[in-house]
């Protein structure tokens, strides 16, 4: 289409042919179809060249554009444009709801505003795209009463909402836990003859999920098993990642076979989520099986996949299986994440390989990868374990150094250390860094301290010299 475009009008320029308007709106709508809108933009700045006053519908193609490849600021100077034109072409409900919803994924929600309130102070309804998107932009943006305050607006204005715009209320009542108000919601759309989709469907079941309700969950995936289509496999990833995250990795497994059953095909999401809660239910043989099935099915393991599936083997004291699968898809010069090398750093630490740690921990710049605070955190906790504590130190001052900044964890890991070695002078010094890093204590802190101070016979001279963290106010 762009090539012909291209052409058709290289030709016409060529030729001495002078296109009207609607020759050229025509083009401009072909190159926007092919998402070619520079071109589309040089085709219009031509019109005026030609002779040719754009139209609105000129002005809506390109504006339209121009926002659904994310250039609302051009679009805007277009609209400018269009209202500053002493009236020849001024824009209609659809240039506004291009700009509105341009506006709003951009989060330029406020400025969608002032364009609703300009249109209407032109005398343009807003129709219910305009009022769905500034519904959408206000819930991104977590301002649900505004949103709330639009939807009655619409309604008071005989807008009637479709399903886009009950679902994207729905979605946003549904994140924020306001389930009762959600449903009440989906009882109205019911009444006011729009069908709910899988959307609404599939939403209202991941906000159950997210609330801990996985009975309500479980009820509304079973009704839609009644309905024409029925669940799709965004339903069944929702209900098996909730089970997954309760334990419940049996029921999982069997929506699982329930899928295969029923043709739905499952996707790497499905295979990620089922290994993690397989792994972690410690059923390392059935996560071997569904690895390999995933394979047999032509469902290519991602990044995330063998994140998984090593961290899962590691923590599940499968070290060496993991180390075989990393050496094999080294050889495939497959690009690891910092993810993996933790996961191996923490299995091998584990189980006291610590000089194979230390190959990988160094050999982590080789990788065009840098430790992050877990992996040295990982690695320092191995050192403490084997009674290294000098190391562990030079560990902490080596991140320092390097711009990598130490968490509570990483304090806490060091602190037992020292504690369980009987070396109040060392804790002490890292509980001070704490204050000077503006790190709050936690209950393994306190543990650390308590069990230092039980092993000290001068415990009442170390206690002067602990240091006095900042109260810390309690969330509201």
């Amino acid at each position: 289409m762009f090539f012909l475009c291209r052409i058709y009008s290289n030709r016409l320029f060529r030729w001495g042919f002078r296109p009207d308007t609607l020759t050229f709106t025509s083009l401009i709508k072909g190159l926007i179809v092919e998402d070619k809108v520079g071109e589309a933009t040089r085709l219009f700045g031509k019109m005026v060249v030609f002779g040719c006053q754009p139209s609105v519908i000129s002005y809506g193609a390109l504006i339209n554009g121009l926002c659904r490849m994310g250039n609302t600021s051009i679009a805007l100077r277009l609209y400018e444009e269009m209202v500053n034109g002493n009236g020849v072409c001024k824009p209609n409900v659809i240039v506004y709801g291009s700009i509105i919803d341009g506006l709003c994924k951009e989060g330029m929600v406020e400025k969608a505003g002032q364009l609703l309130s300009e249109m209407k102070g032109w005398g343009i309804c807003p129709d219910v795209i305009v009022y769905s998107s500034l519904l959408h932009g206000f819930c991104c943006i977590g301002n649900l009463e505004k949103a709330k305050s639009l939807f009655l607006e619409m309604l008071d204005q005989g807008v009637h909402p479709n399903v886009i715009t009950f679902n994207v209320l729905i979605d946003a009542l549904c994140k924020m836990e306001k389930l009762e108000e959600a449903n009440q919601l989906l009882n109205l759309m019911i009444q006011r003859g729009v069908n709910p989709d899988i959307i609404t469907y599939n939403t209202l079941m991941d906000g159950y999920c997210l609330a801990g309700k996985l009975d309500f969950a479980g009820d509304l995936f079973a009704s839609l098993q009644s309905k024409d289509n029925g669940p799709d496999v965004v339903s069944f990833n929702i209900m098996i990642n909730a089970y997954c995250k309760n334990w419940k990795v049996n029921e999982a497994m069997r929506l699982y076979r329930e899928m295969i059953v029923k043709r739905i095909k499952p996707t790497v999401i499905t295979y990620n989520t089922l290994l993690t809660g397989l792994f972690q239910a410690g059923k390392v043989d059935e996560a071997r099986e569904l690895f390999g099935k995933m394979q047999f099915v032509n469902i290519a393991p991602d990044s995330c996949t063998y994140n998984i599936y090593v961290d899962g083997l590691c923590k599940n004291d499968c070290v060496s299986e993991a180390l075989e699968l990393f050496h094999k898809l080294e050889s495939c010069k497959f690009e690891f994440s910092i993810k993996v090398f933790n996961s191996l750093i923490y299995g091998l630490c584990k189980t006291r390989k610590l000089e194979t740690a230390w190959e990988l921990f160094y050999g982590l710049p080789n990788k065009g990868l840098e430790p992050t605070v877990v992996t040295y955190s990982i690695m320092i906790n191995g050192m403490c374990k084997e009674g290294r504590l000098e190391k562990a130190n030079d560990l902490l001052i080596e991140m320092e150094e390097k711009g990598c900044a130490p968490n509570v964890v990483t304090f806490n890991t060091l602190m037992h250390g020292f504690a369980q070695k009987n070396d109040p002078q060392k804790v002490v010094k890292l509980l001070h860094k704490m204050v000077e890093k503006k790190l709050s204590p936690d209950a393994s802190t306190v543990a650390a301290v308590v069990d230092l101070l039980s092993k000290d016979e001068a415990y009442l001279e170390t206690l002067k010299l602990l240091p006095t963290f900042p109260v810390q106010v309690p969330p509201k």
